[in-house]
């Protein structure tokens, strides 16, 4: 079965007040965490935000997300299909586990859907956990509560915005290389937004943005990669 690749082109994304990125195309194949850099406010979320639909109106964005074979511009967030993970976990408060898990998997037989979600429980190794209130979790469970959450809507693209930032060193160990693993086991392609150079999956899929102009490490502008990356500026890698 063909498995779905992501094509993004940025001719412009701009706020009211400034262009924060243009001329950036990112090829994301199946399986593969395609991670951006930047510093605040070089327009990673705001990049996020434009793939999965949910850039403010008062944004601008010019260009297209092929998903697939399929062209998600002009859609609304809840047809592109596409999955997203947050730096907060984001767990219903007033929901168990399983109920978390139940919530994102698509309609169908309840017994299938049930089925499906003690599947997720045994693959993130929390089997016993169906019940579990989400307030008595772990850092490291909650996170993969939310991974699985995340999962089991069968997007076919997975976009992490730092979702490893607020766990400490060894469970953002664990979680990075979870998270990585299923990526690669369900051959989506994913797009990763981070700070942190040991969140890069793989060098050779790697996009660094410019600082904002007039920010502190701003560095001089060149027709390529202003607000974006290019291959012609010392230190930051062309988009792949």
């Amino acid at each position: 079965m063909h498995k779905p690749s992501l094509l993004l082109r940025v001719d412009r994304l701009a706020t009211p007040h400034a262009a924060l990125l243009r001329d950036l195309e990112l090829r994301v194949p199946a399986g593969v965490v395609h991670t951006v850099m930047g510093a605040s406010g070089s327009g990673k979320s705001s990049l996020l935000a434009a793939v999965c639909g949910t850039l403010p109106e008062a944004m601008a964005f010019h260009g297209s997300v092929l998903l697939a074979g399929r062209q998600l511009e002009h859609l609304p967030a809840a047809q592109r299909r596409i999955g997203m993970l947050f730096r907060d976990d984001l767990l219903f408060a007033h929901m168990s586990v399983a109920e978390n898990l139940l919530f994102a998997v698509p309609p169908g037989a309840r017994a299938q859907r049930l089925a499906s979600v003690a599947q997720a429980l045994q693959d993130i190794g929390m089997d016993g956990f169906a019940d579990a209130d989400p307030a008595t979790l772990s850092g490291g469970q909650r996170a993969r509560v939310a991974l699985m959450r995340a999962l089991l809507a069968r997007p076919q693209a997975l976009l992490l915005d730092e979702p490893f930032s607020r766990l400490d060193t060894g469970l953002r160990e664990q979680v990075r290389a979870l998270v990585f693993a299923l990526v690669r086991q369900r051959r989506i392609p994913a797009l990763l937004v981070t700070h942190d150079e040991a969140d890069v999956a793989d060098p050779a899929h790697l996009t660094r943005l410019l600082a904002p102009a007039g920010s502190p490490g701003a560095g001089p502008l060149t027709p390529n990669a202003t607000r974006a990356s290019g291959a012609s500026s010392p230190g930051v890698s062309a988009p792949r």
